[in-house]
């Protein structure tokens, strides 16, 4: 049985591909509809504007993130699983720095699908520190905060390679995904 593909799951694809092609301003409704194969007025019926659409975007990505942490995260160690994860949040943003950046910017929609996504995403991360601290991968304290202080680590590290501020031979002397088994490194010395 072949799956078939909603309208609106192709338009988040196409945007998707304009987004890594040429980044948030490359997508508007009126291309999407034409890359789609659809009428220009279609993406209206599934989207209020390019901002809810943008919003869709994000949602799907997330949703691709939390299953690759679930995905890294069966049968493994909690402390391996977690830096596999930190990991794949740095290759991710180095390779798709659209998405990073679409993702972890300023949202000025309120979107249920969004939301409802980030909020997933983030707590099944929060359930893997918590149980990286449980097996005494990472120190003891307020989960939510650990998994700040990861969260910004990881993406400080990608931003700055992004912007050309750290590399391996060059600023800082790492890639991101070095100074995140550093982090580790030293809260499991703690």
């Amino acid at each position: 049985m072949v799956a078939t593909t909603s309208t609106r799951e192709r338009l988040v694809e196409v945007a998707t591909g304009l987004l890594e092609e040429g980044g948030p301003s490359a997508v508007t409704l009126r291309e999407v509809g034409h890359r789609a194969g659809v009428s220009h007025n279609a993406p209206y019926k599934h989207f209020a504007d390019k901002e809810d659409l943008l919003a869709a975007v994000a949602a799907a990505q997330l949703r691709a993130n939390r299953a690759t942490v679930q995905h890294l995260s069966d049968g493994r160690p909690p402390g391996e699983a977690l830096r596999l994860v930190l990991h794949a949040y740095v290759s991710r943003a180095m390779e798709h720095p659209e998405m990073f950046r679409l993702i972890y910017g300023r949202w000025r929609t309120d979107s249920a699908e969004l939301g409802q996504a980030a909020h997933e995403a983030r707590s099944l991360l929060v359930s893997l520190v918590q149980a990286a601290q449980d097996s005494g991968d990472l120190p003891p304290g307020d989960p939510d905060r650990m998994t700040a202080l990861l969260q910004a680590l990881a993406h400080g590290a990608a931003d700055l390679a992004l912007s050309g501020h750290l590399a391996k031979d060059g600023k800082g002397h790492a890639e991101p995904g070095d100074l995140v088994d550093d982090l580790l490194a030293r809260l499991a010395t703690t």
